[in-house]
């Protein structure tokens, strides 16, 4: 039997959810939340620890938006298209992403430092648009301003 990529953290936590209902997303929530993403192989190991077919993993994992099947960046770069931030010019903050660094929505830079998204609210609509990276929550953002803000994280 090969090694195990999970942690024992994680192998204990399939453990306990393996025979409860609604376990796969539970499993797939962990599994993202250790590695940050879930890749074929981590899916692999879902299924034959769970005994739930690959085919059904994949859809579930295509499925939802939340999870990711590429390994993100350094840097999680999130940029809110929700009501407020798209009409105050959320999409030209992606616009000046692609242009200054080459990210577009969904990829990853060449590096690894940076990944971007696409969200639809994170909740601060009074400082709209707004950007997060890693987390921090960067408000009002211009394009102008991307490039320092970018800096930050170097």
């Amino acid at each position: 039997m090969s090694q195990s990529i999970f942690s024992e953290e994680l192998s204990a936590f399939v453990d306990t959810w393996k025979d409860k209902p609604g376990n796969l997303i539970m499993v797939l929530h962990k599994v993202q939340e250790e590695f940050g993403y879930i890749s074929r192989e981590a899916a692999d190991e879902v299924s034959r620890r769970l005994g739930v077919p690959l085919a059904t993993i994949w859809g579930v994992l295509t499925f939802y938006h939340f999870f990711k099947l590429v390994k993100p960046g350094k840097y999680n770069i999130q940029v809110c298209l929700g009501t407020a931030c798209y009409l105050k010019g959320g999409d030209m903050i992606i616009e000046e992403l692609d242009k200054q660094i080459g990210l577009q929505v969904g990829s990853v830079t060449e590096d690894g430092k940076f990944s971007l998204e696409a969200v639809r609210c994170v909740g601060c609509c009074g400082l709209a648009p707004v950007m997060t990276i890693a987390g921090e929550v960067f408000g009002k953002i211009t394009k102008d301003q991307v490039a320092g803000v970018l800096a930050k994280f170097d």
